[in-house]
């Protein structure tokens, strides 16, 4: 059985309150005492429960990240910039990962509010604002991130992907290809389906041009191979000469099973650019054109906005869109 905070008073020779103030407020007590008790609670192996201690105070300084895709180097982005900001504010930052699963999201929710969080920023992957709105009223705000909160109800820290999708289609008509090739899903994710109308927009300028959409299972390396090899098997006159890829990971994907195939040329054949411009984009076989987000900015934003409305539950809910960029490199 663990030591509790009245062994260590006990063995210590001082009261509870001053083991408190040792934890809590250590200026409170002379430096020998702290010393001491201390030296206690390393020789009785004592861990402070700051759960309960964040119950009593109705204070956590923990906040909750929840993503849909944790293997996505985006989010990963996204979570640095979300810990950097929290450690200057002087909270902490824990990452869970939904796996695009509705089920797991809703049950992750329930851990935060038998956590007591401090708050949570959210990439969801189903709808959550019901529920967000319940834990909203339990005095545990929330960011959406990466999204933008259907009814205004929530602040949100986001890119414009419509905008995104019309840049990168815009590059690959400016590069006279003419059979464009949509690849992404599922194409109930609100950002898939965003960079695809921004895709569909950049096509009206172009009647002459055509766009198909390859829809993928999820936003994984694997489902651009996939792709890839379905692609390879098609007629030669049949194939597209240029690839939106909804996000880096499918485009990546899609460069593998093309290029080992080796008798199609990226870009002389297919023009590829992805979305997201993460690490690997730069480091890849053909080095991947991509729309960059500010990720670790977005992190960073939707912290501070966290804290804001932590510290004032009647703000009202701001909305940050930042513009993506268009980053150009071999595979167009």
């Amino acid at each position: 059985m663990s030591a509790s905070v009245k062994d260590v008073a006990l063995q210590a020779g001082v009261s509870v309150g001053t083991v408190s103030n040792v934890l809590n407020h250590p200026g409170r007590v002379s430096p020998d005492t702290v010393k001491r008790v201390q030296k206690t609670i390393a020789d009785l192996g004592f861990v402070r429960n700051d759960a309960a201690r964040q119950l009593r105070a109705g204070d956590s300084r923990t906040i909750a990240l929840l993503v849909f895709d944790a293997a996505n180097p985006f989010f990963a982005d996204l979570a640095r910039g979300a810990e950097d900001a929290a450690t200057t504010e002087g909270y902490q930052v824990i990452v869970a990962n939904t796996s695009e699963s509705l089920e797991r999201e809703l049950s992750y929710l329930d851990l935060f509010e038998e956590q007591r969080v401090r708050g949570i920023l959210i990439s969801p992957y189903g709808d959550v604002e019901p529920r967000l709105h319940a834990l909203k009223k339990f005095g545990i705000p929330s960011i959406l991130v990466d999204r933008v909160s259907e009814n205004q109800g929530f602040s949100s820290v986001s890119v414009d992907d419509v905008a995104g999708g019309s840049i990168a289609t815009e590059h690959l008509l400016q590069k006279n290809r003419r059979k464009i090739a949509f690849v992404g899903g599922p194409l109930d994710i609100p950002q898939v389906r965003d960079r695809l109308l921004g895709a569909r927009s950049a096509m009206e300028s172009q009647p002459e041009a055509s766009l198909i959409v390859l829809e993928t299972l999820a936003t994984t390396v694997l489902e651009g191979r996939r792709v890839g090899h379905s692609l390879l098997a098609m007629d030669e006159a049949d194939r597209p000469d240029a690839i939106f890829a909804a996000n880096d990971l499918v485009a990546l994907g899609l460069l593998q099973a093309l290029v080992a195939a080796g008798d199609i040329a990226v870009p002389g054949d297919i023009a590829i650019v992805g979305y997201d411009d993460i690490d690997f984009a730069t480091s890849a076989i053909v080095p991947l054109t991509s729309i960059r987000q500010p990720s670790a900015l977005m992190g960073e934003t939707a912290l501070k906005l966290l804290k804001e409305e932590a510290s004032n539950s009647g703000m009202k809910p701001r909305k940050v869109v930042f513009q993506p960029e268009l980053i150009i490199r071999s595979s167009t």
